[in-house]
């Protein structure tokens, strides 16, 4: 995975470590209200784009590297799967993630440890952009609704069910229309 080189400082997903000092034991928190990022969701629901999102972390120096961890709040949007209205639910998850010194990440290369994939540091900066997208898309609803007991649309017409409990369609298999068709001509003569 391609890492950039080097991170604004002044980006409100960019942490800043350099008061750590590499010492294990030391911690810090960072608490701060940042826009949500572009595509923070799925199709159906998603936070918006600079929505506010609150971070609550901690930052602390281990040997590896920083681990970071704490809570993210916002509010998501979409639409319910069943009848289409709008959704707007608050949305709070917990965050964990290590980011690894460079020094520990190429020695662990050298070694052949086989990590699925690992967080770097970028100088004393942690981008916290792909930890907030793979902590908040995995908790949103896969399939939200606006109540559990919603019972959708008339597959039929697109009548909203929940405006009309007793919606129905006289339905004749079309396997017997043409007996329904004989009874209507034994009716007319």
């Amino acid at each position: 995975m391609a890492r950039p080189n080097t991170l604004d400082p002044r980006s409100p997903l960019v942490l800043d470590t350099h008061e750590l000092g590499r010492r294990p034991g030391s911690m810090r928190t960072v608490q701060r209200t940042v826009p949500a990022p572009e595509d923070l969701g799925t199709d159906v629901i998603g936070i918006p784009t600079g929505s506010d999102l609150e971070l609550d972390l901690r930052l602390e120096a281990v040997m590896e590297g920083v681990l970071v961890s704490g809570t993210v709040r916002g509010r998501a949007s979409g639409e319910c799967v069943r009848c289409l209205d709008a959704i707007d639910q608050e949305v709070e998850v917990d965050v964990q993630e290590l980011f690894a010194y460079p020094e520990r990440v190429r020695a662990a290369a050298v070694e052949g440890d086989d990590e699925d994939e690992v967080r770097e540091l970028v100088g004393d900066l942690i981008d916290f952009e792909p930890a907030l997208r793979d902590a908040v898309v995995p908790a949103l609803p896969f399939q939200p609704v606006c109540q559990a007991d919603c019972p959708g649309l008339c597959s039929e017409c697109g009548a909203r069910l929940a405006d009309d409990p007793g919606h129905a369609h006289d339905v004749v298999d079309p396997r017997w229309s043409a007996l329904t068709s004989m009874l209507d001509e034994t009716k007319e003569s």
